[in-house]
C-alpha cells in the first residue's frame, strides 16, 4: 500500500486554514494513490498553543474544527493531532479520520516538562495503545514525546502493531535530526517495527520546527528522508515486508541548515503577524551585514529598509562597506547622522555631569539615540525592527538596553559570533552579497575612538567556547578551566553571564537554534546571592 506524510506549516490557532491545509494535503496524497496520510503533532491547532489550553473555548473550537474536517474526508485515512477534552480531562491527541468519522483517537502517554516544553501544565497522560488496521497491515500512533522512551512503543507492539506512526512537532537544533534518527533506531531495535515519522516544519516565535520527516524500516535502514525547512508530501511504499520506502534528500551542511532555520523564522515571524516588512540598523559590522542578508532572503528586498546612523566615531569603511550592500541587495536605505543629536543630549547634561569623564554613558547615547530613531521609523511605517546582536554579546551583557536592543525580533540571539562569521562566508556561496571587508576586519562597536569588542571582551573563540561549556552544556567553572581555558577568562565570562540576566529578560523575542537558547530554557533568576563554585 501506500501512504504519505503531511510535512505542513500550521499556523497557531488558524482552525480554519490548518483544516484546509490538511484537506488539500489529502486530497494530493490520495491522488498519487496513498491509503493514509499522516499529519504532525497538533496540526489542526498549530503547535505550541501554551495558555491557550487552558481555555474551554479553544477545546470547544477545536472539537468543531475536527468534526468539520472528518465530515469532509473521504476515499483516504487521515491521522490529525489535535488537543482533546474527554471526562473533565485534556490530553494531546491524534486521531484517525475515516469514512467520514472520527474512528479512533489516541492519547500521548509521555508529556515532556523540560527545556521549551511545558506539557505538564496543560495535558492528562494517556494510558492506552491506539492500534488501527487498514489494507490487513496494523498500524499504531505514537505524538512526540512518547517515542524518546520505550514504554508506548512496546506497548503499541504488544496490541498487536506493525508500523509505529509517530506524530511529532520536534523544535529544529543543532544535530537534532542525528538525535532523532538515533533514538527511533533504539526504539526499532526494542519492538521490531519499520517506523513512520512526521514532523512540523515552519517558525512559531522562538521556535523553529524544521521538518525532515523520514521512515526506517524494520533493521533501522534509513528508507525516506523529507527535506528540512519547507513544506513537502512524502510518498511512501509500503512494501510486502513492511518497508516504507520513498525519496531520500541529501543532508545538508551545518551552516546551510541553520541559515535556512534563520530565514524561515523571520518569515514566519513576519508574515504570520502581518508586519509589512522590517528594518534593521546597519552599522557597517558583521551582525548587521548577516541580519540583512538572511531578512532580504526571508522576505525580498522590496520588505526590507536599511538605516545606517553614523556618528563622529564610525569610520569611512563602515559607511562604505554598508552601502556597497545595500546596493548588492537593492533594499531601501536611509542614512541620517546621529553627531548633532548626540551633541544636543551631551549638552543638555552638560552641567549635570561637569567634572566627570566621558565613558559608556556617553557610548550608550549614541546607541539609545539610534533606537529611538528606528522605533520612530518603525511607528510611522508599521515595519518590525530586527534586532543585530548575537547570542556571545548577549550572554556577557555587550550589549544597549533601549539602544541596539530596542526592536521587535532577534534574528541572531541564539547564534555565536564565530557562527556568524561562518553564516556570513557560507552565505557568500550562494551569491556574493556580504563585502569582504566586513568579514575580516576586527569587530568593534565605534562608539568611541580606535574601539574594538577585544577591548572589553575576550576574543570570541574563548568567549563562544565558555559560553558554550556553560549555557549549553551546564558545565561548572572548574570543569571548563580543565579544559585548557584560563581561569580569569572563565571566571570572567561567567561573572558577566551572572549579572546580565535582567539585560536579557528585556531583550526581543529571537530565533532558537541550540538546546539552550536565551529563551523559554533558560530560567535563571535575576535577583540571586548564589554564586557558582570560582
Amino acid at each position: 500500500m501506500k501512504l504519505a506524510i503531511a510535512q505542513i506549516n500550521c499556523v497557531l490557532g488558524d482552525l480554519e486554514g490548518n483544516v484546509a491545509k490538511i484537506l488539500q494535503y489529502s486530497e494530493q496524497a490520495k491522488q498519487q494513490g496513498a491509503q493514509l496520510l499522516l499529519t504532525p503533532e497538533l496540526s489542526l491547532c498549530g503547535y505550541p498553543p501554551e495558555d491557550l489550553l487552558l481555555r474551554d473555548g479553544f477545546y470547544q473550537a477545536c472539537e468543531e474544527a475536527l468534526s468539520d474536517l472528518a465530515a469532509k474526508i473521504s476515499g483516504i485515512a487521515v491521522v490529525v493531532g489535535h488537543p482533546h477534552e474527554q471526562g473533565g480531562k485534556r490530553y494531546n491527541a491524534a486521531s484517525l479520520l475515516r469514512d467520514g468519522v472520527i474512528a479512533a483517537t489516541y492519547l500521548k502517554h509521555r508529556l515532556p516538562n523540560y527545556s521549551v516544553f511545558d506539557e505538564e501544565r496543560y495535558f492528562e497522560h494517556g494510558t492506552e495503545p491506539c492500534v488501527f488496521e487498514l489494507e490487513g497491515i496494523h498500524f499504531a500512533l505514537n505524538i512526540c514525546a512518547d517515542i524518546w522512551e520505550p514504554d508506548a512503543a512496546l506497548q503499541a507492539r504488544h496490541a498487536g502493531a506493525e508500523v509505529l506512526l509517530v506524530l511529532n512537532a520536534s523544535p529544529y537544533a543543532l544535530d537534532k535530526q542525528n538525535a532523532r534518527h538515533q533514538v527511533i533506531r533504539s526504539r526499532i531495535a526494542e519492538t521490531g517495527m519499520a517506523v513512520v515519522y512526521a514532523n512540523l516544519v515552519g517558525g512559531q516565535d522562538e521556535l523553529i520546527f524544521d521538518g525532515g520527516s523520514f521512515a526506517m524500516d524494520k533493521k533501522g535502514t534509513l528508507t525516506a528522508q523529507c527535506a528540512h525547512f519547507a513544506e513537502n508530501l512524502l510518498m511512501l511504499e509500503l512494501h510486502d515486508d513492511l518497508r516504507p520506502v520513498g525519496e531520500k534528500v541529501a543532508p545538508s551542511s551545518v551552516e546551510a541548515d541553520v541559515y535556512r532555520a534563520l530565514c524561515l523564522g523571520v518569515r514566519d515571524y513576519i508574515t504570520k503577524n502581518r508586519f509589512p516588512g522590517v528594518l534593521l540598523g546597519m552599522s557597517g559590522g558583521i551582525d548587521s551585514a548577516l541580519t540583512l542578508a538572511i531578512a532580504v532572503d526571508a522576505l525580498g528586498a522590496d520588505k526590507v529598509h536599511a538605516v545606517m546612523m553614523p556618528s563622529p566615531y564610525t569610520a569611512q569603511i563602515s559607511l562604505d562597506d554598508s552601502r556597497e550592500m545595500v546596493k548588492i541587495l537593492g533594499v531601501h536605505y536611509d542614512e541620517f547622522p546621529i553627531e548633532s543629536m548626540f551633541q544636543s543630549y551631551t549638552a543638555a547634561l552638560k552641567t549635570t555631569f561637569a567634572g566627570r569623564t566621558a565613558d559608556t554613558t556617553e557610548e550608550n547615547l549614541q546607541a539609545r539615540i539610534r533606537g529611538t530613531l528606528l522605533m520612530a521609523l518603525s511607528n510611522k511605517f508599521g515595519s518590525l525592527v530586527l534586532t543585530t546582536g548575537n547570542k556571545s554579546e548577549m550572554a556577557v551583557g555587550y550589549a544597549t538596553l533601549y539602544g541596539d536592543m530596542a526592536g521587535g525580533f532577534a534574528v541572531l540571539k541564539d547564534v555565536s559570533k564565530m557562527l556568524v562569521y561562518r553564516l556570513a562566508r557560507y552565505r557568500n556561496t550562494l551569491g556574493a552579497v556580504i563585502p569582504e571587508r566586513i568579514i575580516t576586519r576586527a569587530p568593534s562597536a565605534e562608539l568611541r575612538a580606535d574601539q574594538t569588542d577585544q577591548d572589553s571582551l575576550p576574543p570570541y573563540e574563548v568567549l563562544d567556547a565558555i559560553m558554550e561549556y556553560y549555557v549549553e552544556q551546564n558545565l561548572a567553572i572548574p570543569e571548563i578551566i580543565a579544559r585548557g581555558y584560563a581561569p580569569a577568562d572563565v571566571r570572567r565570562v561567567v561573572h558577566l553571564i551572572r549579572i546580565s540576566e535582567y539585560k536579557r529578560r528585556q531583550s526581543a523575542v529571537g530565533i532558537r537554534i541550540t538546546e539552550r537558547s536565551y529563551g523559554k530554557d533558560w530560567r535563571y533568576p535575576i535577583t540571586v546571592h548564589y554564586q557558582d563554585t570560582f
